[in-house]
């Protein structure tokens, strides 16, 4: 899952995808690299200014026409809390709805369920919408996060969300501090016995940075271990910034796991 982010504030590429054109080609990149699926977001997950509904979509639905247009078989995930903005997208033409602050708005997984599209059901720790974590606990943070995401995958279910197309993700970083994210990653295999399948979305996350002693800019190495970690642990779905380098390593574990 490729990472293409239509905000001029991200923490990673500081807005170089911003412009419709540079998002278009970056799609493009992506998938001639190996994505099989392409996550497009119209606001950054952390603190930021503002963006409404009604920008969020304008940053989002004409992009997600152009990708379905160009690359048909491709699936296109759209990066949204909002229920309303999910509906757009998904009539646009995006086939998974990524909700990483677990079920914020309840009428999202609706609005997955009325388009026959997927859901990505997180875990934030009850953390709001675009709220960095402050002094996070648990009892037992990969315990928390399987009671999580499992509820909120059933719940979808119950809506008419079809199992099938049902991700769950521990959501690193997301509630969560460095030590948090370590065990997750550590002990990923209670999340995947589930049975639903795992997205992981770690790709040059501050856990990484803050473990190695890596700026946002050094953390290919870290974060190509830590997908590594979780592929041998039975995640499904990987969100990266760099495609190619993410397919090469999966590839390479796959071999080596003799799959």
């Amino acid at each position: 899952m490729a990472v293409v982010n239509r905000t001029p504030d991200s923490f990673y590429d500081r807005g170089s995808t911003f412009g419709f054109d540079a998002a278009v080609r970056a799609v493009d990149t992506a998938v001639s690299r190996g994505a099989d699926i392409v996550d497009i977001g119209g606001v950054r997950a952390g603190y930021g200014p503002a963006v409404d509904a009604v920008e969020e979509a304008r940053r989002t639905v004409g992009l997600i026409e152009e990708v379905r247009r160009r690359h048909p078989t491709v699936v296109v995930s759209v990066d949204t809390w909002r229920a309303e903005v999910a509906d757009l997208c998904a009539r646009a033409g995006a086939d998974l709805i990524n909700d990483t602050w677990a079920g914020a708005d309840p009428d999202l997984a609706r609005v997955a369920a009325d388009h026959g599209a997927g859901l990505v059901c997180s875990h934030t720790g009850g953390l709001a919408p675009r709220t960095d974590p402050h002094r996070p606990e648990y009892t037992d943070v990969v315990a928390d996060v399987v009671d999580t995401v499992c509820r909120l995958a059933e719940r979808a279910v119950d809506l008419g969300v079809a199992p099938e197309r049902i991700l769950v993700d521990p959501t690193h970083d997301f509630g969560k501090n460095t030590y948090h994210s370590l065990e997750l990653t550590r002990r990923l295999r209670e999340l995947t016995d589930t049975g639903w399948p795992v997205l992981v979305a770690v790709s040059n996350k501050d856990f990484i940075g803050e473990t190695l002693d890596a700026p946002v800019g050094e953390r290919l190495a870290g974060t190509l271990a830590v997908l590594a970690v979780s592929a041998w642990q039975g995640a499904r779905v990987f969100r990266v910034h760099d495609a190619a380098a993410a397919r090469d390593a999966l590839d390479r574990v796959g071999v080596l796991a003799g799959r």
